[in-house]
């Protein structure tokens, strides 16, 4: 590849760099243009939860093993300590649930630079089972991206955003490193966001609209923040948040639920992934700062409109908390609730996004749960009565000129659970007796029974549910074109288009095509009439899991083409064709055992380099391949 990229020396600065940004690139309209050298642009990575290492600052001598914990030792992820000193590794971890303090005998701090989000387990086996950003910093290096171009910004995933500001500043941080960036390159940032990395970057907005004069806001998003990708964000959180509180997620590590249980819960972010209802609105903390703060205390209570009492489910597919309850312990919270009360049955109750979000299914619980009142506490004060504002409410389009919306679709994803008393003492006091998955047109239990519920024709990526992930599609414009191309490098016979479809602020839009059967697919909204200044696009991506998303060849292929035809002066469009994809890179060319030759005879030849080990390795682009990008224009 580097032989191909150095016949196009001419622009291959603009193409890298721009391809860093994790984003798209402007638009060929003035209001969106970014007019300047792309080649001062700068990508800003946040990560996503549990996607950023942590390091200790303390000494902690661990008994009956060799293995202590020094200063700048990793623990987020440190499989061999978790495995031969999990006691003190747990003491590492865990934060005090009330106050959100680290143990007294260790503490930890997260890492810092690019190291810190590429792989949170280094090593020969471990490496490449806890790989995060490592394949997209390859890209990068691949297409001669200069090192201060990309910056990552690493932070404690663990602790709430109030609690983020207060003790390590992060939001100050984060405003000079936009600051930074644009001093030192010239140019604004591109901001590439995934998982809770778009909950942080939400609440880094509406924090910098009150450390800014109001006059000045908008003119400094625009001046450091050319584009936003937010890239599997859960938009109106995740049911697997509440799976966590209640029963604990191991992600695979060598730990009981209920340890994962514990540390969960001792994490207020935890609580930052509730879902919530799309109906409900907090107060504008905005506006109170400037009335004076005339308010209430308790001034931060939702306000749900009349659909939210109308509709089942607070608009999700179905209750997604069903749980019982001895009849004994039910509260006077869960009278309303109560499906059955037979005396000495177990009560069933059931809750909604809402009465997740407003802590009723824990005011339910907590005669019966020890977790309950920490829960109802973090819930009240980190965010209810955040002073920025209340993160667990439906957002409006961010205020930057290019949002590009980007999940993966059409995979099984957990919507609801039933919950029962397991018999055991806390913290393995509940255990799941079902659980209820989102599929293509109906929901259906763990046994394989279809429930009743509001079964979408798409789903989610098996971590997300597509309502939260497809919340984004009401950023889009009144008119959208649709279109649906394969996945894989293809000739074009296979891409459908709709121009200008009727899109309705509050409803989903859905792609009306034909798929062909074993073929993966990625769809497009593209924004035909936006609003003015702005352009939005929505990428769904099929059967592309919610962990895997930036490992994906398929998303960096589409972002690298988006950002060749936005510097291109002839470009007549504001989105790139999606008429035809052909190889980019060495590796995308492969030997067609059928017809004896490589494939992609257009783009790619046979020539054999010392060291190839088999047909397919020597195939490579061939020298005038550069040329071929131009039909992308």
């Amino acid at each position: 590849m580097a032989a191909d990229l150095k016949s196009v020396t001419a622009f291959i600065t603009v193409l890298a760099v721009i391809f860093l940004l994790c984003g798209c690139g402007a638009a060929v309209e003035d209001e969106t243009e970014f007019h300047g050298d792309y080649s001062k642009l700068s990508g800003i990575i946040i990560p996503g939860f549990a996607s950023t290492q942590l390091r200790a600052w303390s000494i902690l001598d661990c008994p009956y093993t060799p293995l202590d914990f020094n200063p700048l030792d990793l623990v987020w992820l440190d499989t061999t300590k978790l495995l031969s000193a999990v006691n003190c590794w747990f003491k590492c971890m865990v934060l005090d649930p009330y106050n959100q303090t680290d143990h007294p005998e260790c503490k930890s701090r997260p890492d810092s630079g690019l190291s810190a989000i590429t792989e949170l387990d280094p090593g020969y086996i471990t490496g490449p089972l806890s790989t995060v950003w490592k394949e997209w910093l390859k890209w990068c290096v691949e297409f001669g991206i200069e090192a201060n171009a990309i910056v990552a910004v690493p932070y404690d995933w663990r602790l709430s955003p109030t609690k983020l500001e207060e003790r390590d500043l992060y939001f100050h941080k984060l405003k000079l490193t936009f600051e930074t960036a644009l001093k030192l390159r010239g140019g604004p940032s591109i901001v590439f966001a995934h998982s809770m990395g778009n909950n942080v970057f939400r609440y880094f907005l509406e924090w910098l609209r009150l450390e800014i004069a109001p006059k000045h806001y908008l003119e400094w998003l625009d001046q450091h923040i050319h584009a936003y990708f937010a890239v599997g964000a859960p938009l109106l959180g995740s049911v697997e948040a509440i799976k966590s509180t209640l029963s604990g997620v191991t992600f695979g590590l060598p730990v009981s639920e209920g340890t994962a249980r514990l540390l969960s819960n001792s994490f207020a972010s935890s609580l930052w992934l509730m879902p919530f209802s799309k109906n409900c609105k907090g107060d504008n903390t905005f506006w109170t700062h400037f009335s004076g703060g005339a308010a209430k205390k308790d001034k931060r209570v939702y306000h749900c409109d009349d659909e939210e009492y109308q509709s089942k489910y607070s608009g999700w597919p179905t209750n997604i908390i069903n749980i019982e309850i001895p009849s004994a312990s039910v509260t006077e919270t869960a009278q309303a609730n109560l499906t059955s009360m037979e005396c000495g049955l177990p009560t069933l109750l059931s809750f909604t996004a809402r009465e997740l979000a407003d802590g009723t299914l824990f005011k339910a619980i907590e005669d019966y749960d020890p977790d309950s009142k920490r829960m109802l506490h973090q819930l009240k004060k980190l965010y209810h009565n955040d002073p920025v504002f209340n993160p667990l409410t439906p957002w409006e389009r961010p205020p930057i000129k290019n949002v590009f919306c980007i999940y993966g679709s059409h995979l099984k994803t957990e919507v609801g659970y039933y919950f029962a008393p397991s018999g055991k003492p806390y913290p393995d006091n509940w255990i799941i007796t079902d659980v209820i998955y989102e599929t293509e047109g109906s929901l259906v239990s763990r046994s394989g029974t279809v429930v009743d519920g509001n079964a979408g024709p798409i789903t989610g990526d098996e971590t997300v549910p597509y309502h939260s992930l497809s919340w984004c599609k009401n950023w889009l414009g009144p008119k959208v074109n649709i279109t649906m191309a394969p996945q894989p490098e293809h000739d074009g016979s296979d891409v459908q288009m709709e121009l200008n479809v009727e899109h309705e602020h509050g409803s989903d839009i859905i792609a009306n095509m034909t798929k062909a059967p074993r073929v993966k697919y990625i769809t497009f909204y593209e924004d035909s009439e936006s609003i003015p200044g702005k352009r939005t696009a929505v990428w769904e991506l099929d059967k592309t899991n919610h962990r895997n998303i930036v490992r994906s060849p398929v998303l960096m292929r589409e972002l690298w083409l988006q950002m060749w035809h936005d510097i291109q002066p002839g470009a007549k469009s504001k989105f790139v064709t999606k008429a035809k994809r052909g190889p980019l890179r060495d590796v995308d060319c492969y030997w067609d055992y059928g017809k004896a030759c490589c494939a992609w005879q257009e783009y790619c030849e046979y020539r054999y380099s010392f060291g190839d080990v088999h047909l397919g390795q020597s195939c490579r682009l061939r020298n005038t391949s550069a040329n071929m990008l131009l039909q992308y224009i």
